[in-house]
Formats: structure tokens, sequence, C-alpha cells
């Protein structure tokens, strides 16, 4: 084969040509390969030192994340200079699409901003309880770009860091103690001193409700059907359900026991008026 009339090249440079890219080809595969592993080792070591220094677990998760991001772009860009793509030209080919690359990922530059403020100023950490962005559950990971939670029947919620950061963020699990708030309502008639201390009484035998600040039970509301006591007791955080489901059904047993007592429920009065006249009378 004439591959001098072909090709205007010699069958030994030709030879040498395809040699030399196969060559090249597999140190970039090599390198490839090399980088991706090196990725996911620096990335658990990464993880490991900061586990050992008792670091919150959302900055290990993100940095765990960005190490690896890191080097998984250093492997490619080498892989590229490799190749022989010459990488002025490939900056400059970024750096001209450069306005249209930032305006299709500020969504993603804002969330990756986002999680960076997550980090530092912490309006939560993993295993708190929050509410944002019209959601609540249980904070599990602190990502580069989003953050993962659980809801109490274990759905799992991604929301994107930068929205999250910018709105509103509510923490149930920040301070140690919670106040637990409680309506009871008896008809209208019956015995109210009876009732508020039947409820105070209930409320201050609990084991796990503070003694200070006392309980607070007071009248809070004349409404339609009923009158109604305002119940608030402190407790630690940890022990906020068993308090609000143990108090309403003893509240409740209890005001089924004592007489005196009785559970509203809503109810109308309709006067007929007598006097009205069958207008065909007429």
């Amino acid at each position: 084969m004439d591959t001098e009339n072909l090709f205007g090249i010699s069958q030994e440079d030709l030879m040498g040509t395809l040699v030399e890219i196969g060559i090249n080809l597999l140190i970039a595969v090599v390198i490839f390969i090399i980088g991706m592993r090196l990725a996911k080792f620096f990335s658990k070591m990464v993880a490991k030192i900061l586990e050992k220094r008792d670091s919150d677990k959302g900055l290990i998760t993100f940095m765990k994340g960005l190490v690896s991001g890191l080097i998984k772009v250093l492997t490619i860009v080498t892989v590229f200079s490799q190749l022989g793509i010459e990488m002025t030209s490939f900056i400059a080919i970024l750096g001209a699409a450069g306005l249209a690359i930032g305006m299709a990922f500020s969504g993603t530059l804002s969330n990756l901003a986002g999680g960076v403020m997550i980090l530092i100023f912490k309006p939560f950490k993993v295993g708190d309880y929050v509410q944002c962005q019209g959601e609540s559950g249980t904070v599990k990971e602190i990502q580069i770009f989003h953050t993962v939670m659980t809801t109490p029947d274990n759905k799992t919620i991604i929301v994107p860091n930068g929205p999250l950061y910018n709105g509103n963020i509510t923490n149930y699990s920040m301070q140690p103690t919670r106040r637990v708030d409680f309506t009871f309502g008896f008809s209208y008639g019956e015995d109210f001193k009876l009732a508020r201390d039947t409820v105070l009484q209930i409320v201050s035998a609990h084991d796990k409700v503070f003694k200070d600040p006392a309980p607070f039970v007071k009248l809070g509301n004349l409404g339609d059907s009923s009158v109604d006591l305002t119940v608030r007791v402190w407790c630690n955080k940890e022990d906020y359900w068993d308090i609000f489901f143990d108090i309403n059904e003893a509240v409740y047993q209890k005001f089924e026991e004592i007489e005196g007592i009785s559970m509203p429920f809503p109810q109308m009065d309709v006067h007929v008026d007598g006097g009205l006249k069958d207008p065909a009378a007429n």
C-alpha cells in the first residue's frame, strides 16, 4: 500500500504517528482511571480526618464532595492535555462561553454559595428537625448543592441550598427545651375552678414536665360552644411528643370521669317564630 501517495506520508511515519497516538490514548485512559480512584481515595481520607476531629457531619459531607469534584476536574484537564488538546484554546472557548454558562448555572452556583453559608453560619446541623421551604424533616446530609431531609413517615426531601439559606428556617432542635401548648374546652355552666384545677393537677403530675417554669393554666377564650383553657408547659425537646399525647389522653379521660365537667360539642339553637302567616291565605 502506497501511503505516501494516499496520505502524503511514508508508511514508517504513519506507523510512528499511529503508535504515538495509541500510546497517548493509553496514557490518557490510565490517567483517567487513576484520577477517578484518587478522587475517591482523597475524599474518603478528608472525611476520616474530619471525623477524627469531631467535625460537623454536614461539613464532612460537603468537603468530601468538594475534594472529589476538584480532583475529577483536574483529571479531565490532564487527560485533555495528554491527548494533545491545547488547553489555551480550550480555556479561550470556555471564556467566550462563560456568560452563557454562568447564566445557565446561576441556580447551581447559588446552591453552592448557599451550602457554604449554611456550613459557616450553621442555622442547623445534621440531626436537627427543621422546617424550611414549606417542608419539615430531620436533616440527614448537607451536600454541596442541596440538603437531604427525611420526614417522620420516612420520605426523603431534597431541598436546594440556595433557596433554603435565603428563606425562613425554623429549627426545632437548636434549643434544649421546648414549650408544649394545649387548649382544653369545657361546656358553659360547668365548674371552671374544678376544670382548671383538674388540668393543673394532671400536667403537674407528669414526670417529664418542668416544675420551673411552672405549668400555666388560665382561661384563654370564651368560644361559641365552649370555655377554653390555655395550657402551657415546658420540657426537654426530646420529650415534646410524649407529653403532648400523654396529657391529651389524660385530660380527656379525667373529664369523662368527673361530674361537673363535660366536653363541649358544636351546637346551634334554632327558634321558630310561630307568628308567621301563609302568604297564600291572603
